[in-house]
């Protein structure tokens, strides 16, 4: 989770400042939520959650002008620019009501102005605040967009997985990330990025640092990618039953409490890895479109032995009427048996 104070969000969105110095600047926000503070004007302050941002849209501005005395704005505005508030911002170009104002510049209390819609603003802020605050786990391993799938392939050091991630790169697919990967939470999904000091490089053993996008194009690389799918290499081990039809129960593995689908692949000298995890993503693509090919391989089986089954039976039953139909000859002409 970074550290966010209201500085970073004047100077992303290019707020206009009203009031507040240099200083006032450095408040930290620690919610993503923001707060139109409709109940708060009317003067009702139990349950407010005050560590949120604050943002007055032409509904807050309409009722202050119209319907609040300055009594009432003072006790409203006084408990608005309180010292766990981040900040106030005023939507669609509206001006800062005098009272806030003079209240704000006697608490050095931030507030800003924007040309951007109530909702467009408040959309703004809190995907912004998701991505900052979201909780987030440092992985080793790599991180590439496989048929527009983020693919988190791990495993341990030596396996080779930064040349199989250039193998899929060579063959048209992107890298996110080599080596490190931050993954954050966002919403219920997954994210995965490097940092932007190692974003567009790769480390491979004997030949140093590459920057992939100069070898092999811009589209080469992508930022980020909602991870999942993972796949775990190992080394092939002779001893160990590996699940060749793939009908066993799915794995799954829990970041961040997201469970994302797991599968372990061996590796084995000369296993071209590039395309069996081509491979690997395809048919995950066609799980969740609900066609799963072991399943369907399962039921062709199993439909084959029935119908073998059928026939056994059809040809047992044959053999049992023709073998009374003699019986019945037999005792026609009254001979033994």
């Amino acid at each position: 989770m970074e550290k966010v104070i209201v500085r970073d969000l004047a100077k992303k969105f290019m707020w206009t400042i009203v009031t507040g110095d240099s200083n006032s600047l450095n408040r930290p926000l620690t919610l993503a939520d923001t707060n139109r503070p409709g109940l708060e004007l009317a003067g009702y302050f139990p349950d407010t959650q005050t560590k949120r941002l604050v943002v007055l849209g032409d509904k807050e501005i309409g009722y202050i002008e119209e319907q609040m005395d300055e009594i009432s704005q003072r006790r409203s505005f006084e408990f608005l620019t309180g010292d766990n508030t981040p900040c106030i911002v005023i939507a669609h170009g509206h001006e800062c009501p005098p009272v806030l104002k003079e209240i704000a510049k006697r608490k050095n209390f931030p507030v800003f102005k924007t040309e951007h819609q109530t909702s467009h603003a408040i959309v703004s802020i809190t995907n912004y605040l998701d991505e900052c605050l979201a909780e987030s786990v440092v992985i080793h391993g790599e991180l590439v967009r496989v048929f527009g799938v983020g693919v988190l392939i791990t495993g341990k050091s030596g396996m080779g997985k930064s040349e199989i991630a250039l193998e899929l790169i060579k063959r048209g697919h992107q890298l996110v990330g080599d080596d490190r990967i931050d993954c954050y939470k966002i919403h219920d999904d997954l994210v995965g990025r490097t940092t932007p000091m190692l974003e567009g490089f790769m480390e491979l053993r004997g030949v140093g640092i590459i920057n992939v996008s100069r070898m092999y194009g811009v589209g080469a690389v992508a930022h980020e990618t909602q991870i999942e799918f993972q796949i775990d290499l190992e080394p092939f081990n002779d001893s160990y039953e590996y699940d060749r039809v793939g009908i066993e129960e799915k794995e799954y593995n829990e970041i961040l409490g997201i469970k994302i689908l797991k599968m372990t692949i061996p590796v084995s000298q000369g296993r071209p890895m590039s395309s069996v995890i081509e491979t690997a993503v395809t048919n995950f693509l066609l799980l969740k479109d609900g066609l799963d090919s072991a399943k369907e391989f399962e039921e062709r089986v199993l439909s084959q032995i029935s119908e073998n089954k059928k026939e056994e039976f059809d040809a047992s039953c044959f053999r049992a009427l023709k073998f009374l139909f003699l019986l019945d000859l037999l005792k026609l002409h009254g001979m033994p048996f």
